[in-house]
């Protein structure tokens, strides 16, 4: 498996502190199957144009000196679109995912549709291609947002963790799944346990392992290539007791 979003390059940002605990995770992950991660610490978008600072190039020195020989080691960013992306197409290939044509973007919490699709618009005349990380934690990011995005040339990647989880977001990330509009899982790492494998698990138990697979393994390798990627097909999500539960109670059908 591949995880392309993680922010284990250590004491950047809200991620992992320090060299031995971006170590123990990736040990963590290549125990779980994980054999490249990429390094996507957070960047505001005004800040894209210089980078990656020295502090960044200096931290992966320090933990590629100390990282184990698996999973294999990529370099990207997280770039927050909250103000327009100053656009080069050569200087930002600096923080794209491996410095491939795909570039990992977030947004604020609150953001609207027409933001995010004027922005991910923006990007795409650019010549790249946007990754929306986690959209499901945007309350916008309904079935059919999120396939107009797709249609402008976005790519989605769901938190993987997010398949699990009781919330509305957990709900959206599911429904994106099912409606065969994920690109890729990743794992969203902050130097904890989460990992890619973890969404693996929630759709090998949906009997999805043919998603599994595009989803963790082909889709984010063609991204690392360089290459388009595969559409993923629907999937039939079973709801558990807890969740008919919940939706008996809010008078759901």
């Amino acid at each position: 498996m591949i995880d392309l979003h993680s922010h284990l390059l250590p004491g950047v940002d809200d991620g992992s502190r320090t060299v031995e605990q971006s170590v123990g995770v990736l040990r963590l992950m290549a125990d779980r199957g994980i054999t490249d991660v990429c390094l996507t610490p957070h960047l505001r978008a005004q800040d894209a144009p210089k980078a990656p600072p020295e502090r960044h190039d200096a931290a992966f020195a320090a933990l590629r000196a100390e990282a184990p020989g698996l999973p294999r080691l990529h370099r990207g960013a997280e770039v927050m679109l909250d103000r327009p992306l100053p656009l080069g197409e050569d200087n930002v290939r600096r923080i794209t995912l491996g410095g491939t044509r795909y570039l990992l973007v977030e947004f604020p919490r609150l953001v609207s549709a027409d933001a995010v699709t004027n922005a991910l618009s923006r990007v795409q005349e650019a010549g790249l291609t946007s990754v929306l990380a986690h959209p499901e934690r945007y309350s916008c990011c309904t079935v059919e947002n999120v396939a107009f995005w797709r249609g402008l040339g976005a790519r989605m990647q769901v938190d993987a963790t997010t398949l699990h989880s009781p919330q509305a977001r957990g709900q959206r990330a599911r429904q994106l799944v099912a409606a065969g509009l994920a690109d890729i899982l990743a794992g969203d790492n902050h130097g904890d346990e989460r990992t890619v494998a973890g969404g693996a698990d929630f759709l090998r138990a949906q009997d999805g392992d043919e998603h599994a697979r595009l989803l963790t393994v082909e889709n984010p390798a063609a991204i690392l290539r360089d290459e388009p990627l595969v559409e993923v097909p629907p999937l039939t999500i079973r709801r558990t007791w807890m969740q008919r539960l919940r939706h008996l109670l809010s008078g759901d059908v």
